[in-house]
């Protein structure tokens, strides 16, 4: 059974038998990690925290007028050159 510090290891048993647990401790801790045959295959996290991370503020328009190489003058037109050949 994992201890009770932050970022925790279950296993696919161990999770299974103690969801509510897992649960409260995803809720209370922070993200929770399953593993499966030894591998990290799940992290359980929380709602807020999931939320949190997730949403998307502003568009990708203002993060790139934002952007620190904006009056850089780094040439970002087109190339006019035919398309290359590809084989398929």
């Amino acid at each position: 059974m994992p201890d009770a510090v932050p970022g925790a290891t279950w296993s696919v048993a161990d999770a299974k038998a103690r969801l509510s647990q897992l649960v409260d401790r995803a809720i209370n801790e922070g993200p929770q990690v399953i593993t499966r045959r030894g591998r990290e295959v799940v992290v359980i996290v929380s709602a807020e925290e999931w939320h949190r991370k997730s949403s998307r503020t502003g568009s990708l328009a203002g993060f790139l007028a934002a952007s620190p190489l904006r009056d850089s003058g780094l040439d970002t037109g087109r190339v006019d050159a035919p398309p290359r050949d590809a084989a398929l």
